[in-house]
């Protein structure tokens, strides 16, 4: 179904950035740029809700909505249009891109104020809007790769606003070089798709002759699971190069370290960029994608293997950081290991679930922590705060909505996709599994992370708002040295933000408390309705792949043709993606809930309750009473993976370019070339010069001399000529 309204969500923000470059510069007012900023992403939220909610919207139809601007690129059977498309995937990213985004404008409008670069913030904020949900609408791979540069390039932006900054400016660069190193798997992947199945479109479009690239490989068979796949040129490669792309977006190991640093630019930009939005692209284009992950087992291993790997890891950093940002930026990363877990073990509605709900809880955590930095005039360090409930109360309430959410209380949104992940791996089948047993040791990775998760966060709320008022000292603990000691500091009061930065919160944090009901689990739903939905699970189910399930590892290989949990043709919703159609054992797997699953299900919970809540009690006990304890070095050092990083590859890298790029092959070869080759003209030119004494009888005598010499020469050849004729 064709409508332009569609193009209408990317333009509008893109509009916005324009106007407000060219100009707000020039009006210099606040609030005709706060306006236009705020007003173009709320036209693409009102679009998007429209089309997707209608009666026969995105989300509540069969039929996806196309919009077909041009074609791009066609060269022989290469094709690319720039066309959007929105699905039930995509339809609902939208939802919460727009409106989260509409959110962090309006909390920006009020925290940049008085901001000298105040125009120019806002135009990149725009620009990232419309890169990000042309990625997110893209109908094909390549014009989902012009939205994943443009968040980056935006990132680079955003995070470097600060430009009289030094820190800033490292941060952004750091940013824009490690989503470098991540890319180039993007790119080979895509051109990889094109290779196996001729298209690189997301759908099929008869009427233009092009396939989708998701249904061919829907019809391929599935790789086995070996490592020798990796190397394989098939479902696997493609997989894995198009995740390296995903870990160095959605900052996984070993590419995460630019997330952190990123916390030099603005908060709105934290919230936007680092929480909400752009490092869970990711997540969108490896389930954009589950039709090539159901069918490469060792690349699904992989993913859930570095998604849980990365949870941990940055929950134990998160102890130990006393910027309040940066404890949101380790939980960030270590959120998004959630998410790819999910992936991993086939979970890829749960992974999107989390993703909003992770939306709506990091965000508000976000702007809350913008909102405390702001009230304190801009100190971040959280040794210098405490006590702030009573001074900052609407921040304090709306904060501690977000740190119930992400700690997995009920009924607070974090719960109930948390669990779904914690539940979806625990009952993970042997698919892209070695044994059994990993889908159990992955659950205790995820169940500790949630236990770390509850209790830094705790960690967190208990040095901010609670215990006694830290602002008015001059030194916290003279006793600090080196990284671990604050910086100094002048003594201020505390005050609340203005309404244009809670308002935000209020929303945020109604929807934190609320917005996990979309996908309560079957077996939680139905101990409170005979007829329970999972609204979540319900909307994606028809463009998302399913894991199979009962395939030996011996028998993968030639899956497609001796089992019979794949249909013998990919369904495909009218203007959908294909998909796979589940039969037999593993329909009644996916679809049917016996009452030991629900059993286990429910058990499961309550253990996930017990470890949020023992999480809290713990932080509570120790930081209560010494919210200033000193943590392990290590961890307050991030285990210097910064530091490892720049000894083997950054230092060396520099030494290389400086000292035989630059000084040898530079300034030695080429330099040294080009100078030789002007010294010798300048010689030659010098020698020559010599001819032009400008002296008549001189030349006189060289025209005799070069007339002697043609004669000579003439008399030369014609003796020679003669005694060839005779």
């Amino acid at each position: 179904m064709e409508n332009n309204l569609l193009s209408f969500i990317i333009f509008a923000p893109l509009a916005g950035a324009v106007i407000n470059w060219f100009v707000g510069r020039r009006l210099r007012n606040e609030k005709i740029i706060g306006f236009i900023a705020c007003a173009s992403v709320g036209i693409s939220t009102i679009i998007a809700f429209y089309l997707a909610l209608k009666s026969n919207g995105a989300l509540r139809s069969t039929e996806s909505i196309f919009d077909h601007l041009w074609t791009w690129i066609q060269v022989g059977r290469f094709r690319a249009d720039f066309a959007l498309a929105m699905d039930r995937l995509s339809g609902t990213y939208a939802l919460f891109v727009t409106f989260v985004g509409f959110m962090i404008h309006l909390f920006a409008v009020g925290y940049m104020h008085g901001d000298r670069g105040f125009y120019r913030f806002f135009a990149f904020l725009n620009l990232f809007m419309f890169a990000m949900l042309t990625l997110i609408l893209a109908d094909n791979f390549l014009l989902m790769f012009v939205g994943w540069e443009g968040v980056g390039l935006c990132s680079y932006l955003l995070i470097g606003y600060y430009t009289d900054r030094k820190e800033a400016g490292n941060a952004a660069k750091k940013a824009f070089i490690t989503n470098r190193v991540g890319d180039w798997g993007f790119v080979l992947g895509l051109m990889l798709v094109f290779y196996l199945t001729g298209s690189i479109s997301f759908f099929e479009k008869p009427e233009h002759g092009v396939i989708s690239a998701l249904q061919a490989f829907a019809g391929m068979g599935v790789d086995p699971f070996t490592w020798k796949s990796l190397f394989a040129g098939g479902a696997t490669s493609v997989a894995v190069l198009l995740f390296i792309g995903a870990v160095g977006k959605s900052a996984q190991i070993p590419l995460y370290v630019w997330l952190p640093d990123a916390m030099a630019g603005p908060t709105p930009v934290s919230a936007l960029i680092h929480a909400a939005t752009m490092v869970t692209a990711g997540v969108y284009m490896i389930v954009r994608c589950s039709a090539i992950y159901t069918h490469a087992p060792t690349a699904m291993f992989i993913v859930a293997v570095i998604g849980a790997a990365t949870a941990i890891f940055a929950a134990t950093i998160g102890l130990a950081q006393n910027d309040i940002k940066k404890v949101l930026a380790y939980s960030t990363v270590s959120q998004l290991g959630y998410m790819f877990l999910a992936c991993g073990v086939g979970a890829f509605a749960a992974a999107i679930f989390h993703v909003i709900t992770h939306a709506f809880f990091k965000a508000l955590l976000f702007l809350g922590s913008g909102s405390v930095i702001h009230g304190m005039h801009h100190e971040q360090d959280m040794r210098r705060m405490g006590g702030l409930r009573k001074y900052m109360p609407i921040t304090f309430a709306t904060m501690l909505t977000g740190w119930l959410a992400i700690s997995g209380i009920p009924i607070f949104a974090g719960f109930f996709s948390k669990d779904e992940i914690l539940w979806k791996t625990w009952s993970a089948g042997e698919f892209s599994l070695p044994s059994p047993l990993w889908s159990k040791a992955l659950w205790f990775v995820g169940a500790i992370t949630a236990l770390l998760t509850a209790v830094y966060m705790t960690r967190m709320m208990i040095m901010t708002f609670w215990g006694s008022e830290r602002f008015r000292e001059q030194d916290v603990d003279h006793q600090l040295e080196g990284d671990a000691a604050p910086a100094p500091h002048s003594v201020h009061e505390p005050h609340e933000s203005p309404w244009v930065m809670t308002v935000p919160l209020i929303a945020l944090a109604v929807l934190s408390t609320v917005g996990g009901f979309i996908g309560v689990p079957y077996a939680l739903g139905s101990l409170f309705s005979d007829h329970p939905v999972s609204y979540i699970d319900q909307v994606l189910e028809p463009v998302l792949s399913h894991v199979p399930a009962g395939v030996p590892h011996s028998e993968r290989a030639h899956a497609v043709d001796e089992m019979q949990w794949l249909s013998p043709k990919p369904q495909q919703l009218d203007g959908a993606p294909a998909v796979h159609a589940l039969e037999g054992p593993a329909a009644s797997a996916e679809r049917a809930h016996s009452p030991e699953e629900i059993r286990q299900e429910r058990f499961l919970a309550m253990v996930s309750v017990l470890i949020a809540a023992l999480g809290i009690g713990v932080g509570w006990l120790i930081f209560q009473k010494r919210p200033l304890l000193q943590m392990p070095r290590i961890l307050e050092n991030k285990y210097y993976v910064d530091e490892i990083y720049d000894a083997t590859i950054i230092k060396p890298i520099e030494v290389v370019s400086r000292e035989g790029l630059w000084k040898l092959f530079d300034v030695g070869v080429i330099d040294g070339f080009l100078h030789s080759l002007g010294d010798a003209v300048t010689e030659g030119g010098r020698m020559v010069r010599h001819l032009q004494g400008g002296f008549v009888r001189s030349y006189a005598a060289i025209i005799l001399i070069g007339a002697l010499a043609l004669i000579g020469l003439f008399a030369y050849f014609g003796a020679h000529t003669l005694g060839l004729a005779r």
